[in-house]
């Protein structure tokens, strides 16, 4: 079926607000001249997604359905921020139109679930900053820094740490904090921001201009309030933290794509109570390269770091030139991300197991029929 005639004589330049360009045009050539549109994803709720697509000289947002693009895999599911091909012909009830593939994804955030399936799950898509909001109303936790940092670093996107609510705490003592935090994501841009203060949101909103950036961290870090200070009015609801420990109550609920007045868009999503390690082994050198740098003096190339001799980080832990917790925090998100690596691997082993076992059946199947037609 054919799409309108509106959406077929619309050109995707309007799109470019929402980060479409010559790469992604260039993805969608071979589905000219079928009737589809491209579209971005700018929400996804139970089987459906809100896109925006061309709209003669605009844009407008559709309501399109997923089944024809449902695999069972959770790593290619619609997300937040995937541009897809869009059929505006397949209309049905509450719904606009169909996604019949997706683009090539440029990036992918991908976090681990909590599930013993061992399966990931794609936060946000073709991402350019991954930018980790830390609330100073709280104890600074540098090692779940050190997580989200190795998972952006591991997406394709360039990770930003950013650390809100500085107005709780006094010159000298952010100071201290913000110097921690470069210790625990070298190369990584910290900035120290105060959405109360108006301080420091200038140089964020610099920063994400152009391009998609997307928001993470846990309740209450004030992403949210970083949201609405970026887009200059209140979009997304934001409700007061806990006192007793900082947390936020979850005010937003699904990953929203929102166009920036400066220019780019940005992705919020729901606070992260958990952030898994998800075949990160990438993310992790470039996370912990201080620690990946020392090692390559080790006396042996395989050493572990925990008894060697001639090994040159344990040497720098012992003068003072690396923190034991930043070992230890390498040493654990290591450990996991092996873990995690090795789960997946049993499971497409088992899954291979499956097919074998499927297609021998198959073939017995025929066989026992060709036995049959010739009795």
């Amino acid at each position: 079926m054919q799409s309108s005639s509106v959406s077929s004589s619309a050109s995707p330049r309007p799109l470019t607000d929402y980060g479409w360009d010559d790469g992604f045009a260039e993805s969608f050539a071979s589905f000219t001249g079928q009737g589809y549109v491209p579209g971005r994803v700018v929400r996804v709720d139970r089987g459906r997604v809100d896109a925006v697509v061309p709209d003669g000289n605009g844009v407008r947002t559709v309501l399109a359905d997923t089944a024809l693009v449902a695999t069972g895999d959770p790593m290619r599911v619609p997300c937040t921020g995937d541009w897809a091909v869009i059929d505006l012909g397949e209309v049905g009830a509450g719904r606009d139109g169909a996604v019949r593939a997706l683009l090539p994804r440029r990036t992918a955030f991908v976090r681990s679930t909590s599930s013993k399936r061992s399966e990931g799950q794609v936060l946000a898509a073709n991402v350019d900053h991954a930018v980790v909001a830390v609330s100073l109303a709280v104890e600074l936790d540098l090692g779940r820094i050190e997580r989200f940092v190795s998972l952006a670093w591991e997406s394709g996107a360039q990770p930003l740490v950013v650390l809100t609510k500085t107005d709780l705490v006094d010159p000298a003592g952010l100071a201290h904090l913000v110097a921690d935090t470069e210790t625990a994501a070298p190369g990584v841009q910290v900035l120290a921001v105060s959405s109360a203060a108006g301080e420091g949101l200038d140089v964020l909103a610099a920063v994400v201009a152009g391009g998609t950036s997307v928001l993470l961290g846990q309740s209450g870090a004030g992403k949210s309030t970083l949201a609405n200070a970026l887009l200059g009015e209140d979009v997304q609801d934001v409700r007061a933290a806990r006192d007793r420990d900082g947390k936020g109550r979850h005010t937003t609920t699904t990953r929203d794509l929102l166009v920036l007045p400066g220019g780019g868009v940005l992705i919020d999503t729901p606070g992260l109570r958990g952030v898994g390690m998800w075949d990160a082994d990438t993310g992790l050198a470039r996370a912990f390269s201080d620690v990946e740098e020392l090692a390559a003096d080790c006396r042996f190339h395989d050493c572990a770091h925990a008894t060697e001799p001639g090994c040159a980080v344990l040497s720098a832990v012992d003068s003072g030139a690396l923190p034991q917790r930043r070992l230890d925090s390498y040493r654990k998100l290591l450990r996991e991300n092996e873990r995690i690596v090795a789960k997946t691997d049993a499971r497409l082993r088992a899954q291979l197991r499956r097919d074998w076992k499927q297609k021998q059946a198959l073939g017995r199947h025929m066989v026992e029929r060709k036995r049959g037609a010739r009795g």
